[in-house]
């Protein structure tokens, strides 16, 4: 089931909007804490840098725990502290079709990382496949960690922490689209 997305480009059954230049799809486990938490910060960023409708961005599980679910209220209340809004977001399993409709599918941790590419078939675009998939923390080199840690079973200091990353990561991220878009 795929929720409607809350990206002010307009999207048809091909994929982006023909002004949307580059597509985004972030990926979690579940969908409700750190992949609408990215999805949330890259919208602002972009909104800041005056790109948003030049990007479309969404966000997906590896699994159906969630669809169709908004996200945790934990994620909502830290991302709300910052600025940012998730209460619009609700939950979607990724497809195959993902691989076809974006350029960058961004996992936050290893696991769902080999989810991803077993579902697609390969990490980097090919015969079929639109989609270079990377870990997120990629675009934040200065990071400690590799991976953005699962927030849901800890207390509030992990959601904060996952915002941390996000943002560091949402900066880098930034500066490699604003480069292929002028490219």
């Amino acid at each position: 089931m795929q929720r409607m997305s809350t990206s002010p480009v307009s999207q048809g059954p091909a994929g982006p909007a023909e002004d949307a230049r580059v597509a985004v799809l972030f990926v979690c486990m579940g969908n409700i804490c750190r992949s609408p938490t990215a999805e949330a910060v890259f919208r602002a960023k972009l909104q800041e840098a005056g790109l948003a409708d030049q990007v479309e961005v969404d966000s997906a599980g590896t699994h159906a725990y969630h669809v169709g679910n908004p996200p945790d209220r934990r994620s909502i209340r830290a991302a709300a502290a910052r600025g940012y809004d998730l209460t619009d977001q609700r939950g979607r399993q990724i497809s195959t079709y993902d691989a076809e409709r974006y350029d960058y599918v961004l996992v936050m941790d290893r696991g769902n990382y080999n989810r991803v590419v077993a579902e697609f078939g390969s990490a980097e675009p090919g015969e079929g496949q639109r989609a270079s998939v990377r870990m997120l923390l990629d675009f934040a080199p200065n990071a400690p960690e590799v991976e953005v840690p699962d927030p849901y079973a800890g207390g509030d200091a992990g959601f904060e922490r996952v915002l941390d990353l996000i943002e560091e990561a949402a900066e880098g991220l930034l500066e490699e689209v604003r480069g292929r878009l002028s490219s």
